[in-house]
């Protein structure tokens, strides 16, 4: 029996059941029943092709060990590297890191996801390759469905170069000016005052961008306020200035980290009665990750 058919057969087809990775983000979507039986996914690299730029690995699998089996080719995957955090619980929770702005989502890294289903199946979605069929992605549905609609057992990821170099500045300078002048930049972040920049690529084209961005250099990014989360519109984080409260905006993304805990906003009327359905067909008894609203 492969370990992909014995972390079927643990989740099996009947009680409430929930799928632990790092625990690097527990919280997000609610508490866990406590009656739900804890089970774990494979980890490990099964297949690398750094031609091809894919990695295939269990869902359990560290981040920061997969970057560091990648880095020694020269690639990485556009996850972030939460310390502890596993591939298959970065997924299912579907947050971006801090380098969105220019790597993009998390559910864009994912190309294929063998996943076990509420009644204890196996089920492959989604193709190794970068360019996929067309049609209905399933494993963009499962991305940031905490695991309310199938675990994640095995995926195949897209692969990036590693940046050449990896620059941070920071000043006064004007973010929404910035976002559009500089090209390509990781992430901009701003805190109503100073504003933090990620520069990354060939050194020389770092250091053409530097100079327009005129920013001394940074020993990194701000610590991240840790009350809670909310989304914006890029367009509306202007509406910050002159705010008093504690927040980092993710400039050109409209992710915004606040010191106070983020309310839950309530889904409109027709988009929770399609969650609904959905979560019926994939999960009629309400087994997996019970507690948790995706």
């Amino acid at each position: 029996m492969s370990a992909l058919e014995r972390f079927a057969a643990e989740v099996g087809a009947e009680g409430p059941v929930t799928v632990v990775g790092g625990r690097t983000q527990w919280d997000v979507g609610g508490a866990v029943d406590p009656a739900a039986r804890e089970v774990r996914a494979p980890s490990g690299v099964v297949e690398f092709e750094p031609a091809e730029m894919t990695v295939r690995c269990g869902a359990g699998t560290r981040v920061k060990e997969l970057d560091a089996a990648l880095g020694e080719h020269g690639q990485c995957v556009a996850l972030p590297a939460w310390e502890g955090a596993s591939v298959g619980g970065v997924l299912a929770v579907g947050r971006s890191g801090l380098r969105r702005l220019r790597l993009g989502p998390v559910r864009d890294a994912l190309l294929e996801a063998r996943y076990v289903s509420a009644d204890g199946r196996l089920i492959k979605a989604g193709g190794p390759t970068v360019k996929n069929v067309s049609g209905f992605d399933l494993c963009r549905l499962l991305v940031g469905s905490l695991g309310t609609l199938g675990f994640l057992a095995e995926v195949v990821l897209r692969c990036r170069p590693l940046p050449a170099v990896s620059r941070w500045f920071a000043g006064e300078a004007e973010p929404f000016d910035l976002v559009h002048r500089l090209h390509q930049p990781s992430s901009i972040l701003w805190d109503g005052t100073t504003t933090w920049v990620l520069l990354e690529g060939h050194p020389a084209d770092v250091e053409d961008q530097a100079r327009l961005a005129g920013l001394p250099e940074a020993d990194g990014p701000p610590d991240l306020p840790a009350g809670g989360r909310v989304s914006m519109r890029p367009s509306s984080l202007r509406s910050l200035t002159g705010r008093r409260a504690t927040f980092v905006a993710e400039i050109g993304v409209g992710v915004v980290h606040t010191a106070e805990p983020a309310s839950p906003v309530a889904a409109a009327p027709e988009v929770a009665v399609l969650n609904r359905r959905v979560k019926q067909s994939f999960d009629p008894t309400g087994r997996l990750n019970p507690g948790r609203a995706a």
